[in-house]
């Protein structure tokens, strides 16, 4: 018999029990779903998660440092960081003031999902937070020295405000003072309910003016590199360290990258926890291939006996009941691989809010390892077919 006739009489099989393949496929069905939804889910939060990081900014170190009665370490620390040269592409000041932003008859404080965020930065801010103009300027040296009431507003802080009009030398009102709007931020954060677009920033040397303190505790640094990173983050911690008495003070330095890392571990443990429990299902379903193979042995017995009678070779016989299980396993695979898309498309919108899709690998893998568990769970039932003696074989009922 060769390969084709093989396939042929699988078909065949399968047609003749419909309801009993179709059941004997269900296993494989859901185990090959739940596998491709799930790992699929995770990956999408993760790259959502990615994006998110890439949004804020790459290689970010956020330093928090405060001395308790006495001096002011924070223009030490801003200086000593711009010292660190090649190794840091900008720093900023990460202070904030509360209050809403007003111009004519617009108040931030009306908007549906709160007020804007009020930052105090540098001429490096944008830099530090991966943030682009899109209209006017950015902050500049001269605004940060001079203190100039000049405002940079984020783009759904400016949409409210001004909607369609170009908001570049408009004067806003903050804190009841006037400013003037000199540009505005690209929006980079457009479908977030509570946006980083949704923020506004002024010099920080209007600390005093808008704070009513001139003291700021918090800094942002860019760093050039991942490697640049850790090395920034290890010599900032050193030189607080022998600055600050940690008995009347306090310091930290953290890394947003070593958050990028922790969630890309647990979202990667997460997958692997996930896959493992539906590939539960995978083995009940072979488990249930071996069953039904062991069955339909049963009930071809006489003509497994004729076939060798008349010159079958026992491969040959291993080879058809190999294929059969194989080809239920292929066509639940298949299956399972379109109920799985469908189901990812659903979990997505349900969980993630996004259209998600398996990747092309992940589908062949899983349709793949489909065939093989049929010739894994197969081999047992089709080793007892091919061993059957003719003589006993015909003798069957």
């Amino acid at each position: 018999m060769n390969l084709k006739q093989s396939f042929r009489m699988a078909f065949k099989s399968i047609r003749s029990n419909r309801v009993r393949s179709l059941l004997t496929m269900l296993g494989i069905i859901i185990g090959v779903a739940a596998v491709i939804i799930m790992v699929s889910v995770v990956r999408g939060s993760n790259q959502q998660l990615r994006a998110y990081y890439e949004r804020l900014g790459n290689n970010r170190i956020t330093v928090s440092a405060q001395q308790w009665g006495g001096r002011d370490i924070s223009q030490t620390l801003y200086d000593y960081c711009l010292s660190l040269g090649p190794l840091v592409l900008g720093v900023t000041p990460d202070a904030t003031t509360e209050g809403p932003i007003i111009y004519r008859d617009k108040n931030t404080e009306d908007m549906e999902n709160g007020s804007p965020t009020i930052k105090l930065g540098s001429a490096q801010f944008s830099l530090c937070n991966n943030f682009q103009i899109e209209k006017g300027r950015d902050l500049c040296q001269m605004d940060v020295q001079s203190g100039q009431q000049v405002v940079v507003l984020g783009e759904r802080a400016a949409r409210y405000l001004f909607n369609y009009q170009n908001p570049v030398g408009k004067t806003v009102l903050l804190h009841g003072h006037p400013f003037e709007v000199v540009g505005v931020y690209r929006a980079k954060d457009p479908d977030s309910e509570y946006s980083m677009d949704n923020m506004a920033v002024v010099p920080y040397t209007l600390n005093r003016l808008l704070n009513r303190q001139s003291t700021l505790d918090a800094f942002t640094v860019r760093a050039a590199s991942s490697a640049a990173t850790a090395e920034v983050s290890s010599r900032v911690s050193g030189f607080l360290k022998g600055q600050i008495d940690t008995e009347r003070g306090y310091f930290s330095v953290y890394s947003e990258n070593q958050d990028a890392k922790a969630s890309d571990d647990q979202n990667r443990m997460m997958s692997m926890v996930l896959g493992g429990i539906a590939s539960i299902s995978l083995l009940v379903g072979g488990i249930g291939i071996m069953n039904i193979m062991l069955v339909t042995v049963t009930e071809r017995t006489r003509e497994i006996g004729i076939r060798k009678a008349i010159g079958a070779r026992r491969k040959s016989i291993l080879a058809q009941f190999l294929i059969e299980a194989s080809v239920v396993c292929g066509i639940g695979g298949l299956l399972g691989i379109a109920l799985g898309v469908a189901g990812t498309l659903i979990a997505g919108q349900l969980i993630l809010r996004a259209v998600i899709l398996p990747d092309l690998p992940m589908s062949a893998g899983a349709f793949l390892f489909s065939v093989a568990m049929g010739v894994g769970f197969g081999m047992y039932p089709a080793a007892k077919a091919s061993k059957l003696q003719p003589v006993v074989a015909l003798r069957a009922d």
